[in-house]
């Protein structure tokens, strides 16, 4: 199956279902071997007050940061891998505002069992507002230590691979 049939199936199965993607409304912008966007539309609900505005809560950054740099990752392992996340660094640069936010995420290097990502956070003007570095540690799918279903038949990933 060609990476564009496969990564529409991807996005298909992200419509529909219980997870974060669909809880939060996250929405792929742009997929690609070893890197993914993600866009999210962050209202003040998931924010608290300030003096100078509302700010979205840290912790959901750095979720949308997650997402992009496990799409990221997803993209470079073969069909019978899966990976868990060993380390998570965010550096906050400028407060999150409500809006439309996207974060891009890349493979900085990837080895047989370690994948390195980093990723941006950048509101609508393009600002950017938060840096994040991961490093995914390369398991096997079906494994003791693997914690994903089986790749589907199409080739997208499984319910619970959703980064």
């Amino acid at each position: 199956m060609d990476n564009e049939t496969r990564l529409s199936r991807f996005d298909d199965s992200l419509r529909s279902g219980t997870h974060l993607w669909t809880t939060l409304g996250y929405r792929r912008v742009s997929w690609g071997e070893g890197s993914s966007a993600v866009a999210w539309d962050a209202t003040p609900a998931y924010g608290f007050p300030t003096s100078s505005g509302t700010v979205i809560q840290g912790g959901l950054v750095t979720a949308l940061l997650d997402a992009a740099m496990g799409g990221a990752c997803w993209t470079v392992l073969d069909p019978d891998q899966a990976f868990l996340t060993a380390d998570l660094r965010v550096e906050f640069l400028r407060s999150t505002r409500p809006g439309t936010i996207t974060a891009t995420g890349t493979v900085v290097r990837r080895t047989r069992r370690v994948v390195f990502c980093e990723a941006q956070l950048h509101d609508a003007d393009g600002v950017l507002l938060a840096a994040s570095r991961c490093t995914q540690v390369v398991l096997p799918a079906d494994g003791h230590a693997g914690r994903y279903d089986a790749p589907a038949v199409d080739g997208s990933p499984p319910q619970d691979a959703r980064g």
